[in-house]
């Protein structure tokens, strides 16, 4: 049962917000290994739903499943001089194994980029061979000295595509292709708006070419990146001898591409949709969309409210069948414990919509509906009841991201050319803020240095302002590009 105190409202302090819900929703707890978590089912049933709908994007494009070990000699990672200063300070070293000093560390994994060119490596030998399109669903290591449940721990849970090409082209629309398929699910199933474009390179994926990322804005006006997409260009591929054949008969190294989420997008479920009652989940992600609450009074009124819920239930059930994967319903016959006490807990965990159900609902041949994320509350009739709580999902997965999408519009500021305008932004309630940039990375650096903000991405064409700007936000010069500034996680 959740604790009943109170949370800490968002205004008063977001990431006291943040952790409480987090913990008194269940989605999480703390680890005995400091700066690590345990996944609680009703956040784990949040993950599975992800997992389940992003599996079947990244199979509906051909790619296919694999897993690879969770250690890595520690010279592959010294291959790539790039890859191994960016990732090197995060990782964990094992230097003992049986009781025995190793002749060779090991690292536990903190990305797979080097074992896995290292296997392509021996799997390709022809352009016949290519593309190979592989996913791994793994957990990680990266050792984080600030930690923050969901948004940075030690080790997470992820996916991580590694493709290899014959040209750079087929390797970029690689990129781009999942950049645009992180969009969807994220706008789709998460309800989570984002833009996408291209990561400056001191933002760039430690050994890549390019990296293209999704930047949502949370209800504290700060960046989170969702999701990245890396080209990576040839710098692996000639690392780890990845080479084939080509259809002339020469030898050319692969091209790759990388990619992943992780259990951060919960953490950003959480913030773009959270209220002060706790979260609010998207029925698409929803491990129960409709708890159904009986209501009576007496062991009279209970028989026959259960037996009814029971019924409706089953019909309910039967409905699924029909239209897999939706109307997942859970029905709270626990007995002690008051509607109004199981109102507060099943709002807090954030289920999409309350069905309640009482005698005069009966009398009525109804019952009453309850949206989760507006508190609309409305009876429907128990012959059409399956369709309309559908509809009513529907209704409600569309509206969460309509909301969120008028919040991040409502926020993101244009035209700003005086720099000490953008610092009193940042200074005061933040937002994205699209200016000019003339692609100095010492500008870059001095605005994260006063300001705390950073380049998110050089957005794409759909989300660049309607007049490209033309100075640099810091300097002045001539603005050889739009950049999309904010405070991030």
């Amino acid at each position: 049962m959740a604790d009943d105190k109170k949370l800490t409202t968002r205004t008063e302090d977001f990431s006291a917000w943040y952790n409480e819900v987090v913990l008194r929703a269940e989605l999480a707890d703390y680890s005995p290994v400091r700066g690590c978590m345990v996944i609680r089912p009703n956040g784990y049933g949040i993950w599975e739903r992800m997992q389940r709908a992003l599996d079947d994007m990244f199979k509906e494009t051909g790619h296919r499943n694999a897993y690879f070990p969770l250690f890595i000699p520690e010279s592959f990672l010294r291959r790539e001089a790039e890859h191994v200063e960016g990732f090197a300070p995060e990782t964990a070293v094992v230097t003992h194994g049986g009781g025995k000093k190793l002749e060779e560390p090991l690292i536990v994994r903190p990305t797979s980029e080097t074992i896995i060119y290292a296997m392509f490596a021996k799997w390709v030998q022809s352009y016949r061979d290519l593309p190979l399109l592989i996913n791994q669903w793994a957990n990680v290591v990266r050792w984080e000295m600030r930690t923050r449940l969901f948004l940075r721990t030690l080790e997470f849970l992820w996916q991580e595509g590694h493709t290899a090409h014959a040209t750079h082209d087929e390797a970029e629309e690689e990129a781009r292709m999942i950049l645009g398929l992180y969009r969807d699910f994220m706008e789709g199933w998460m309800a989570m708006p984002v833009i996408t474009g291209l990561k400056t390179d001191s933002e760039r994926f430690a050994g890549a070419l390019r990296t293209y990322a999704c930047e949502a804005m949370m209800q504290d006006k700060k960046a989170l990146q969702a999701g990245t997409s890396h080209n990576l260009g040839q710098n692996f591929a000639k690392v780890f001898d990845l080479k084939f054949q080509s259809e002339s008969g020469s030898q050319e190294f692969a091209w790759n591409t990388s990619w992943g989420v992780s259990t951060r997008l919960i953490g950003g479920l959480v913030m773009t949709h959270g209220d002060d009652k706790g979260v609010r989940i998207p029925p698409l992600l929803a491990p129960t969309e409709i708890v159904v609450v009986p209501i009576y009074r007496s062991d009279e009124e209970r028989g026959r409210v259960l037996e009814a819920t029971t019924r409706i239930v089953s019909m309910l059930t039967d409905w699924e069948r029909r239209d897999p994967g939706r109307l997942r319903v859970h029905l709270d016959a626990r007995q002690g414990i008051k509607p109004g006490a199981k109102y507060y807990e099943w709002e807090l965990r954030g289920v999409p919509v309350r069905m309640e159900i009482g005698p005069k609902d009966l009398e009525k041949n109804q019952a009453m509906l309850v949206r989760r994320d507006t508190g609309e509350k409305r009876p429907v009739s128990l012959d059409t009841i399956g369709e309309d709580a559908s509809d009513l999902l529907t209704r409600i997965q569309a509206d969460m991201l309509a909301a969120a999408r008028e919040r991040q519009d409502a926020n993101s500021i244009r035209g700003v050319v005086d720099y000490d305008r953008f610092k009193q932004i940042m200074e005061d309630d933040g937002g994205f803020v699209y200016a000019g940039w003339c692609g100095d990375a010492a500008c870059e650096a001095s605005i994260k240095e006063e300001t705390k903000a950073t380049i998110r991405v050089l957005p794409d064409e759909e989300f660049r302002s309607a007049e490209a700007p033309t100075h640099c936000l810091r300097c002045g010069r001539p603005a050889t590009s739009e950049a999309t500034w904010a405070k991030a996680y």
